[in-house]
């Protein structure tokens, strides 16, 4: 199936458009974890562990902490967003066409 017909299909677009919403949302949703004090779970069990940060720089990285150096906290989420999305579908179509081509007779 082509990418073309795949789009063609209302569940896919509506999908699509779903996903795109929520990434431009994505600084809405960073700054909100902000204002109340939201931690990553696992941030917490390494402090409630008494781990040290020092064996893994949070600024390592392509995209560190959701963030693109250089463009700012807003516009850097945001195009944080869309690459994860990006490859996200890149990945789920690979992925597709390889089982579509292995289930053909």
């Amino acid at each position: 199936m082509t990418l073309s017909r795949s789009l063609s299909r209302p569940w896919v677009r509506r999908a699509l458009a779903v996903v795109c919403l929520l990434a431009v949302l994505a600084p809405a949703f960073a700054w909100a974890s902000g204002a109340v004090g939201y931690a990553e779970p696992l941030d917490n069990a390494a402090d409630a562990a008494g781990a040290e940060d020092a064996a893994v720089s949070h600024h390592a990285g392509v995209l560190p902490d959701y963030d693109v150096p250089g463009l700012g906290a807003t516009a850097g989420t945001l195009v944080s967003a869309f690459v994860g999305v990006g490859l996200t579908l890149a990945l789920a179509l690979g992925v597709g066409r390889l089982l579509e081509r292995d289930s053909e007779p």
